[in-house]
């Protein structure tokens, strides 16, 4: 369930830097950057969870590193899906 809310988070997350990037750009570039941004900082959140679920949770580092693939992967796939897009637009 945890696992499921952090990819949601991620996924909220891309919403605020894709309306950042409507708000200060309006134009397909613009959106497109503020994906290509979203991406380092997700690996950044994406990895202080890791380091949450060892040091606090008490799991190995070889247990949470399948659950960082899958927390970085979903939402970082739907930013490559939008920079996809807008760069086409």
């Amino acid at each position: 369930m945890h696992m499921l809310m952090v990819i949601a988070g991620g996924i909220v997350l891309l919403g605020v830097f894709l309306l950042f990037g409507q708000l200060w750009g309006s134009a397909a570039p613009a959106l497109g950057l503020a994906a290509k941004a979203f991406i380092p900082v997700w690996l950044a959140v994406s990895i202080a969870n890791l380091w949450v679920g060892v040091h606090k949770a008490g799991y190995t580092v070889a247990q949470e590193l399948p659950i960082l693939l899958v927390v970085f992967a979903v939402p970082s796939v739907v930013a490559a899906a939008a920079i996809w897009h807008f760069a086409r637009s």
